[in-house]
């Protein structure tokens, strides 16, 4: 039964008032008490400035409740990865109170050390993200993620060798967050709508951090005055980026068949219909009709960012402080640099080695290369800026949440398929910044 026009009146004012209040907050730069920048980030700074002691100790709240959840999953799961995990976040919630309450001993209290990762990322982040998760009911949950998607659907099996509904997947991932994705990829997957190389690609081609951490990047890199050129850059590397690995191995060998095992393969061709606006219009009002309430829709996008900001903030704190001790008193990441020197020489990049180093850095935690260079200059910043998120793999969250799924995707595979994506990555940034910047 076709809507009444009262109904559709209704359905197209949630659609356009709730998705531009969205591209408001995320994209709109305002300037406010002399500093030009997103509304999100006005926000944020009101409350790092403003309140900053319920700031520190909410974060100190965020990591012990990751802490708490880590410990309540190795009773439930009773396996290998779950103990590995809540080891990490039991020795970040040991951070945490050391920093705040010990000072001692005086390596960890060096200033580039647990204050930095303290004060310029576990803080904002725990703030930024269920800050951020609520504003993202706007951008999700009233059509505006099924508008683009639809209008994205003839393209993802041309580029990415993937179904018109993995559209879908791509925006929840690089609006919302890689455990959103993730677990919308999994679920598809188990359903048997995704093939394993689908499944494969979507998970280590589209699952990368959020809109609202990437603003936790461009602060620290002092690039807010270029948020937008930077976001939109960034999403467009990435995407290519993915373009390109989905024709490489190990992903282009990888089964092409469905779960369950014996189920018939669905046929390559999308649906469609002559007027592809149309039929993303609709496709968005029709959303916007089954949202939930505005205020359950806040309350439970409140909540999944608070479960998510305790699940990474004790996770970056620990992994984050094992890259810098292991950046600064071991050869490791200096060795494992030279990898990449030979690229940044050829782009005539002022610290090569800095770069590489950052560049090895990533696969550890993938803000760690963004805190390495964040005293550089502004092309080597834009650079391993875009590069840190776009090439979506990193041992701190993405790979054991990939791991954690029915997928069936090696070690191997990820560590083979990040560093494509780091190489192809720093590539097309270099050039980029070359031609832009």
């Amino acid at each position: 039964m076709p809507a009444s026009p009262s109904a559709k009146s209704r359905d197209t004012a949630a659609f356009l008032g709730f998705s531009l209040l969205g591209l408001f907050v995320f994209f709109v730069p305002v300037s406010l008490n002399g500093k030009n920048t997103i509304p999100l980030d006005h926000i944020i700074t009101f409350f790092r400035t403003g309140l900053p002691l319920f700031s520190r100790y909410f974060a100190l709240l965020m990591v012990m409740l990751g802490a708490w959840d880590a410990l309540r999953a190795v009773k439930r799961k009773k396996d290998a990865s779950a103990l590995v995990l809540a080891l990490f976040k039991i020795s970040g919630l040991a951070a945490a109170l050391i920093f705040l309450f010990s000072g001692q001993p005086a390596f960890l209290m060096q200033s580039d050390v647990l204050p930095f990762l303290y004060e310029k990322l576990v803080t904002p982040v725990a703030l930024i993200v269920p800050l951020g998760a609520v504003f993202l009911a706007f951008l999700v949950d009233y059509g505006l993620m099924e508008f683009s998607g639809s209008l994205l659907q003839p393209f993802m099996r041309r580029l990415f060798h993937t179904p018109g509904r993995s559209a879908v997947d791509a925006v929840a991932s690089f609006v919302g967050s890689y455990s959103i994705g993730l677990l919308i990829t999994d679920r598809v997957y188990r359903e048997g709508r995704y093939t394993t190389r689908e499944a494969a690609i979507i998970a280590t081609g589209f699952s990368t951090v959020s809109a609202t951490f990437m603003v936790i990047v461009a602060q620290t890199l002092d690039m807010m005055s270029l948020w937008n050129f930077y976001f939109w850059s960034t999403l467009l590397t990435t995407f290519a980026v993915t373009a390109l690995t989905v024709r490489l191995w190990p992903l282009r060998r990888m089964p092409d068949w469905r779960r369950p095992a014996g189920q018939k393969k669905e046929s390559n061709k999308e649906a469609h219909t002559d007027n592809a606006l149309a039929e993303a219009w609709h496709k968005a009002l029709r959303a916007a009709r089954q949202a939930p309430p505005l205020k359950q829709s806040l309350a439970e996008n409140l909540n999944d960012g608070l479960r998510m900001a305790a699940s990474i903030v004790s996770m970056i704190l620990s992994v984050g402080l094992l890259g810098i001790l292991l950046a600064k008193y071991s050869p490791l990441f200096d060795w494992s640099a030279w990898l990449f020197v030979p690229l940044a020489k050829l782009f005539s990049l002022p610290e090569p080695h800095l770069t590489g180093k950052a560049l090895s850095l990533g696969i550890s935690e993938m803000f760690l290369p963004s805190l390495l260079v964040s005293g550089s200059d502004l092309i080597t910043r834009y650079i391993i800026g875009v590069t840190s998120v776009s090439s979506i793999l990193f041992f701190s969250a993405s790979i054991p949440c990939i791991l954690s799924t029915h997928i069936p995707l090696k070690i191997g595979d990820l560590l083979w398929i990040w560093l494509e994506r780091t190489l192809l990555s720093f590539i097309l940034a270099a050039i980029t910044a070359r031609v832009f910047l």
